[in-house]
């Protein structure tokens, strides 16, 4: 893949996590991601991950996301709720189907992802798996995200709208 194929990957660093342990962090010193400190950084036309969101991530966004990029919110879990307002304000959000976390904090857990295993499982949707598996390469878990969700991510994969996604999350949740 070239790098002009690649989606350009955004994360909002909340301060929140420790960051020996914040994936994102890690993504940015691999030069795979770009760090922005302030919610008002993300670009603006970039599509928002964010777990509330009312519409589920899907190829439909593909052309906004390769033209802008998609960021994620580094956040704890534990004190997201107040958070994710600031940023829908401003900015388009999806959220992102049935998956297992494999990252060790929260493993085995439905829907509590990692900032790296959202942008993967985001990128595997919209078709740049090769991207996706580069990102979770730095990681010695990397691999069992794609292990403990290879079916549902190979349903989404080939899924062609957001109805699609949803029905095909419907056979695992």
């Amino acid at each position: 893949m070239s790098t002009e194929d690649y989606i350009k990957l955004y994360f909002y660093d909340g301060k929140q996590c420790n960051p020996k342990r914040c994936s994102g962090k890690k993504l940015a010193r691999f030069n795979l991601a770009t760090q922005v400190n302030l919610i008002s950084k993300i670009p603006s036309y970039s599509l928002v991950l964010v777990p509330t969101a009312d519409r589920v991530l899907s190829k439909d966004d593909q052309e906004r996301i390769e033209g802008s990029g998609l960021a994620v919110l580094d956040l704890s879990w534990k004190a997201t709720g107040s958070d994710f307002p600031r940023v829908i304000k401003r900015t388009r959000q999806r959220s992102l189907p049935f998956l297992l976390a494999a990252n060790p904090v929260n493993y085995g857990k439905p829907f509590m992802l990692s900032s790296a295993e959202a942008f993967a499982a985001a990128l595997v949707i919209l078709g740049h798996r090769s991207q996706a598996e580069e990102i979770m390469g730095k990681f010695k878990w990397g691999q069992t995200f794609f292990d403990l969700n290879r079916e549902p991510l190979e349903e989404y994969e080939i899924a062609k709208n957001a109805e699609d996604i949803i029905r095909a999350q419907e056979l695992f949740v």
